[in-house]
């Protein structure tokens, strides 16, 4: 005889109620589980949103469950539908489309909504918040149309909102009512420090100031505060705070103060209906940071399996923030009175601050700025009130003896095991400590597959290897190796090294040769081997376009709403009339959305139909401008010599020499160039892979610069008196990275890895070594002929790169 199987309906798609049924899964819960959400997406990664804005993530690499992850596990969603009432007698939920789900169980997780300040103008086009998706894509299409912006608050949201749209261009104000930032998690030193480090990074700043009201017609052109004075924009972003989503529990007849009621076990006024996530409300407090929920999931994870847990008692807060290198974090009481003992540390050379407070000899509380690595043991002993001891005080204050491995280690053994490690996807210690264990793991790669840690933020990686380190004692150092992805052990030099040795041709061969784990590797490792066996075989190896990302496979880029980007090159920045003529004949003929000068003196054609991308090339009849690829992007110019009265080289012949002669040549990740006549830097070479400066008695050249999401100002590597010198150096330098970078590492990161010295003690100190590297360049130059160009040529081969399955 069976046992019909319970009806379970979560009510809400996000972070807390989808990881509550990731629990109930593993646990092994006997329910039949519809989830109902809001939002046209699957389960996603609110955290990351900020990460999408500056540019390091995809919408697409957010996504914690996939549709198939509940297809797998028998799981009914319902996208797009909004709950609006639970009938407690009819044991259903109601949608606002009029569907009904029947329940034995109902879990709300129905999250929180963006506080939009009730002031005059609010309500204009261009005012938004940031919690989810569609605020991320109308913040993203504000910065293609938009100069100015203001972000109400500074808070974290509020400053990872602003950070984001620095990185996308935009001039940002951070509007904060109070003088310092983050007053609900920093103390002042702390938030000073902050402001400093985002003052660097480009977000401007008005403390102190209260709006009043939003400017403008219909839609917001300012801010006008409640001293008079006025702020110029175009794009508002309210980050003032978050109000629990109780809508549906007011309208269920379910008890509600500012969030929704909940006991120990999390369950509400009505009967077999839980809570869980920033709309609850547990003796008397709402949770709006991650790991506070994950806490709550666990516990009724484990109450609705059926499985003996203790009662949830609340949570000790802990926030941490991390946009483009600023790092910081807090846990407990921060602000230190006279009842507080306080231990300090600040490094103004560092930029690193360090705060402990103790009461009674009791830890309560710590604030950490610029070094984060004791963020995990921190929380802890805030937690646990652990006593300060002299032995305690020199581990955390950096005054003992032993060695930071043996502190780390001991860390990580005195965790509880339901602690959780990984906040973005709540895993604990447990769950990361079996999944060694059971599995054999031995990397990081491995347990992020299984258990999602490390997945997101990556802030958890240096716990997460604590903990290998842990379990696997003695063997870690030999077993825990990371290769270059999870389908090997193998770093990048070893793969060199064993295709040489053993004269290894296709990437199919190496993988099955050298033992990898996925027989036919991942998007990851893929592109890096075929870029390897180009580099080492340059005049044999057959490319593999299989292997290639859809980006260099359709030699165009593409966009979220599946169109595609497509820009010819120009040399040096420079055009004829006849090939604007054409670009604007092509352009209305297949109807391209936009057309943009880009930061590298060349157009974008943008919103090219994936059909018509061969067609427009066609008639294009102009060389690619690689904008897709790992190789040579541009070479951006200034006029130069030929029309600027401050020029004293010839930087625009110069330009479009070099892009002439290395377009089309794969490197280990994008390559950028610029030439400036003078050094007035108009062409902004000092954040290019190689920069290079006229002045009147030849030219320097400068490498290793990066203007993006780290950015990085270029080193001086030489100056040379000659244009064959120029040319000579330039093709060692390029030579000797492609030979020795790791597979989408920038020179920014390579210089920082082998080091200036280290490289100038190849390419400047010996002469024959520099030339042979030149050689080396030229020879595989003279091997690569235009793909695109044979692409057109050949039906075949044109049609199986458009139809083969894409690497993204």
């Amino acid at each position: 005889m069976t046992t019909e199987r319970k009806k379970l309906v979560l009510i809400g798609n996000g972070m807390a109620g989808v990881g509550t049924v990731e629990q109930i899964l593993k646990l092994g819960g006997a329910y039949d589980i519809t989830v109902l959400g809001s939002e046209p997406h699957p389960n996603y990664n609110r955290i990351m949103l900020s990460y999408v804005l500056e540019g390091s993530k995809t919408i697409d690499d957010i996504i914690l469950n996939d549709l198939d992850w509940y297809k797998d596990n028998g799981i009914e969603l319902h996208t797009g539908t909004r709950a609006v009432r639970i009938d407690g007698e009819a044991r259903q939920v109601v949608a606002e489309n009029g569907q009904v789900f029947p329940y034995d169980k109902v879990i709300i997780a129905t999250g929180s909504n963006s506080f939009i300040l009730p002031i005059p103008g609010s309500d204009k086009e261009g005012v938004v918040g940031f919690r989810d998706i569609a605020d991320c894509e109308q913040m993203l299409d504000a910065a293609k149309s938009y100069k100015q912006a203001a972000v109400i608050g500074g808070g974290l949201l509020g400053l990872e909102a602003a950070k984001g749209l620095v990185n996308l261009g935009m001039d940002v104000t951070v509007v904060h009512l109070m003088e310092d930032l983050m007053e609900r998690q920093l103390d002042h030193t702390a938030a000073t420090m902050l402001k400093a480090e985002l003052e660097r990074q480009g977000v401007k700043f008005a403390m102190g100031k209260q709006t009043a009201e939003l400017t403008g017609d219909s839609r917001v052109s300012g801010l006008r505060f409640s001293d008079g004075t006025e702020l110029e924009a175009q794009f508002v972003v309210m980050a003032v705070g978050i109000k629990p989503n109780v809508e549906l529990a007011k309208n269920s007849g379910i008890d509600v103060n500012r969030g929704i009621v909940v006991n120990d076990y999390l369950a509400t006024s009505l009967p077999d209906v839980y809570s869980v996530g920033e709309c609850t409300e547990h003796r008397g407090v709402c949770y709006g940071l991650v790991a506070p929920l994950f806490e709550q999931g666990s516990v009724l994870a484990k109450h609705l399996s059926g499985v003996d847990t203790a009662p949830y008692e609340g949570s000790v807060v802990s926030t941490k923030l991390k946009i483009s290198g600023v790092d910081v974090f807090s846990a407990g009481e921060f602000i230190d009175t006279a009842e507080h003992t306080v231990i300090a540390a600040k490094d103004d050379w560092k930029r690193t601050y360090k705060k402990i407070l103790l009461k009674d000899g009791r830890i309560v509380g710590a604030v950490l700025f610029g070094d984060v690595t004791e963020s995990a043991n921190l929380q802890k002993l805030v937690k646990t009130g652990a006593e300060m001891t002299d032995e305690l005080y020199s581990e955390l204050m950096g005054t003992g003896c032993c060695g930071g491995g043996a502190k780390k280690t001991a860390s990580v053994e005195t965790m509880a095991d339901e602690e959780i490690v990984c906040g973005c996807n709540g895993v604990t210690k447990k769950a990361i400590v079996d999944a060694i264990q059971d599995n054999g793991f031995t990397t990081v790669d491995e347990i992020k597959a299984c258990t999602g840690a490390t997945r997101s933020c990556g802030g958890c990686k240096p716990v997460v290897e604590q903990i290998l380190q842990y379990v696997l004692g003695d063997g870690f150092q030999q077993s825990a190796k990371t290769g270059i992805c999870g389908c090997t052990t193998l770093s990048r030099d070893e793969i060199v090294a064993e295709i040489k040795a053993k004269g290894l041709t296709t990437t199919k061969e190496v993988m099955n040769v050298l033992g990898w784990k996925q027989e036919e590797g991942c998007s990851k490792c893929r592109p890096a081997v075929n870029y390897y066996l180009g580099m080492i075989y340059p005049d044999t190896h057959q490319d593999e376009k299989e292997s290639r990302f859809v980006n260099e496979r359709m030699s165009a880029n593409i966009q979220k709403d599946g169109t595609f980007t497509v820009v010819p090159r120009m040399y040096g920045g420079v055009t004829t009339p006849e090939d604007l003529k054409r670009i604007a004949d092509v352009s209305i003929k297949y109807d391209v959305k936009v057309v943009k000068v880009t930061g590298g003196q060349r157009l974008d054609l943008i919103g090219v139909k994936k059909e018509d991308v061969p067609k427009v090339w066609e008639e294009l009849d102009m060389p690619s401008g690689y904008a897709y690829a790992k190789s040579l992007r541009t070479v951006k110019t200034c006029v130069g010599s030929q029309f600027c009265r401050f020029g004293t080289q010839d930087s625009l012949g110069m330009g479009a020499l070099l892009e002439r002669k290395y377009e089309r040549l794969d490197f280990p990740a994008k390559f950028k160039m610029a030439v400036n006549g003078c050094p007035r830097n108009c062409a902004e070479s000092c954040t290019k892979d190689i920069g290079i400066v006229g002045n009147d008695g030849g030219w320097e050249i400068f490498i290793g610069g990066n203007g993006g999401i780290k950015p990085r100002i270029a080193d001086s590597l030489c100056k040379v008196k000659t244009d064959e010198e120029l040319v000579e150096i330039c093709s060692a330098v390029m030579q000797y990275y492609r030979e020795t970078g790791n597979y989408l590492e920038r020179t920014s990161e390579w210089v920082e890895r082998l080091g200036l010295e280290q490289i100038k003690s190849v390419i400047l100190d010996q002469p024959e070594e520099r030339r042979a590297l030149a050689q080396r360049i030229d020879f595989a130059l003279a091997q690569v002929k235009d793909p695109w160009k044979k692409m057109l040529n050949d039906d075949k081969t044109r049609t199986a790169l458009f139809e083969h399955a894409e690497i993204r």
